[in-house]
């Protein structure tokens, strides 16, 4: 049933009412509001006072209307031919079906079921009555990405192509008001950027092939191509880039790195760009990260309780080194982001040295290595031991002079955490004792080792329950006898037929007790640290990779490709 007007109240007033908003929050909201185009219940999510889903319920509970879940959901040609996917984003609007009672009502997804205007504008232009349903905005701009994105890709090109062919033909232009913005390189890119960022990509690569331009996105670890485009473009594709990350646009015989910010669904993300000359023109890699995804809460990293325990017992330590390992891409930024946001109190001087500067935390000193005036890790961390510090993080300890000043600060009443690329907890030791760093020193300087994969994790949609295999059992080290269920991925519109969605930390917490102390410092091989700090506790990677198949987390494949025995 259509929404009637009468029905129509503020949805500050409606928060208020239903006790999740209060009436400072809500004039804090309106007077930011004032001299922008955004709607009221975007700034208060924008500002944490409420989240997208409270506002749905508090919609659902005082309307009455249904809320619609968008999620893999896909929408037949003769709806998408309905309406042009720029007045959905003007509106935050998703059609997604016509009532299968009257083919006359079409079921309107809604952030805002109150806004009368767009109801009004979708009915003239469908020439249909609507019958809104609730849905969160992140969700709507997701569907109207996921159907409509390839369309204006298209649109786009088409643009460029024929603005092209009348520039070589000596063809007038017209004149736009519009300005860059509205350039189709530039409304591509921008696509190409939002729709990263909305498939939770943290890679776009765009690629010159040999016909062909091709972008692909890695989400969730895997990469996976998302358009192609004729080769004629890169050139302008990779200016625009390169424009934007501030980079040379005249040079595409050696490799360059830029970096710019963009603000998608607003929130500010920082893109690092890397260009390289390739056979058939220059490859780009972007990086996207954002704070909010580099400062999880601890909960969400992937703990077990028990682990999650050690962790807080190891950060709690007044001095001494904290290392967190693994390749890259292993999350290591993510866990140590989120343990200084954990430590980050106005009694204590937190400074970090990094390589690049991933995210900027309030409240911290950050420092970026300048190797061109040699601002080098181990420079930087001799100037910081002169700013009294209490806590430094060391973005990667990549040499035996960065090696050794790390162990002198942390011996000498400092808090240290840092990052290397060691396959296990205990190879950390030997790592740094490669470096030249005496035992003794580790033995009395080392709180502990977090060893980390990513895994994704399967899609709880569409996977798929079956018996383990004697192999896959013999991989988990359980008895072949035994009766093992485990779940394997299938595929879907959610995940994109992948059978993934997401990604969870595996871990391998190593605190480092006496025993290991004495250990460490005899010279013991891995073997002997390994046995003793599970004496102390510790699983391995291995093992906590087995209890997430085990519960239908993640896949036997993952579990292989994350640790290695």
């Amino acid at each position: 049933m259509a929404l009637r007007r009468r029905n129509r109240l503020r949805l500050g007033d409606l928060l208020i009412q239903q006790n999740v908003l209060t009436k400072e929050q809500l004039e804090q909201a309106l007077q930011m509001q004032k001299g922008t185009n955004k709607k009221i219940g975007e700034i208060l999510v924008e500002k944490g006072f409420i989240t997208e889903e409270m506002i749905s319920r508090a919609l659902e509970a005082q309307m009455g209307l249904k809320t619609v879940q968008l999620r893999g959901l896909t929408v037949p040609g003769e709806i998408k031919s309905l309406i042009d996917g720029k007045l959905l984003k003007k509106y935050t609007v998703f059609p997604f079906e016509v009532d299968p009672y009257n083919a006359n009502i079409l079921h309107l997804a809604m952030a805002d079921p109150l806004d009368m205007e767009a109801i009004d504008d979708i009915a003239i232009v469908t020439n249909m009555q609507i019958e809104p349903y609730i849905a969160t905005r992140r969700e709507i701009r997701s569907a109207i990405d996921r159907n409509y994105g390839e369309a204006e890709n298209i649109e786009a090109v088409n643009r460029f192509a024929r603005e092209r062919a009348q520039l070589r033909g000596n063809v007038a232009v017209a004149a736009d008001d519009s300005g860059i913005d509205d350039a189709p390189i530039v409304q591509l890119v921008r696509s190409i950027l939002e729709q990263a960022v909305r498939q939770r990509a943290s890679d776009i690569h765009i690629e010159a092939l040999e016909n062909k331009v091709r972008v692909r996105y890695r989400i969730d670890g895997a990469l996976c191509t998302r358009m192609e485009y004729d080769n004629s473009l890169l050139p302008a594709i990779s200016t625009r880039i390169k424009i934007m990350g501030g980079m040379d646009i005249a040079e595409k015989r050696k490799p360059q790195d830029g970096r710019l910010s963009l603000v998608i669904d607003g929130q500010e993300y920082d893109v690092r760009v890397s260009s390289v000359p390739t056979v058939y023109g220059e490859k780009l890699v972007l990086r996207i990260s954002s704070k909010v995804n580099l400062t999880k809460d601890k909960k969400e990293l992937g703990f077990a309780p028990d682990e999650l325990a050690r962790f807080d017992h190891m950060m709690s330590h007044p001095h001494g080194i904290i290392f967190v390992t693994g390749p890259t891409g292993s999350g290591k930024s993510t866990t140590l982001y989120t343990a200084l946001s954990e430590l980050n109190k106005d009694e204590v001087n937190i400074v970090t040295v990094e390589d690049p500067v991933e995210a900027a935390l309030e409240g911290i000193n950050q420092i970026q290595v300048n190797n061109k005036v040699n601002l080098t890790f181990a420079t930087a961390l001799r100037s910081i031991l002169r700013q009294d510090p209490d806590i430094i993080m060391i973005g990667e300890i990549r040499d035996s002079e960065t090696a050794s000043i790390a162990v002198q600060a942390s011996i000498t009443g400092h808090l240290v955490v840092s990052t290397l690329h060691t396959n296990n907890a205990t190879g950390t030791l030997d790592r740094m004792v490669d470096m030249g760093v005496e035992r003794y020193m580790l033995a009395d300087s080392v709180v502990g080792v977090i060893a980390q994969r990513l895994v994704r994790k399967l899609c709880p949609y569409c996977r798929k329950k079956r018996l383990a295999s004697a192999d896959e059992k013999q991989i988990m080290h359980l008895p072949e006898e035994e009766a093992v269920e485990i779940y394997e991925p299938a595929g879907c519109n959610l995940c994109n037929d992948t059978g993934y969605y997401g990604r969870k930390g595996i871990f391998e917490i190593m605190e480092v007790n006496e025993e290991l102390q004495r250990l460490i410092a005899e010279g013991s091989d891995s073997k002997n640290l390994i046995h003793a700090a599970k004496r102390n506790g510790m699983r391995t990677l291995r093992e906590n990779g087995v209890r997430d198949v085990l519960a239908g987390i993640t896949s036997i494949e993952e579990l292989q490709k994350a640790s290695y025995e």
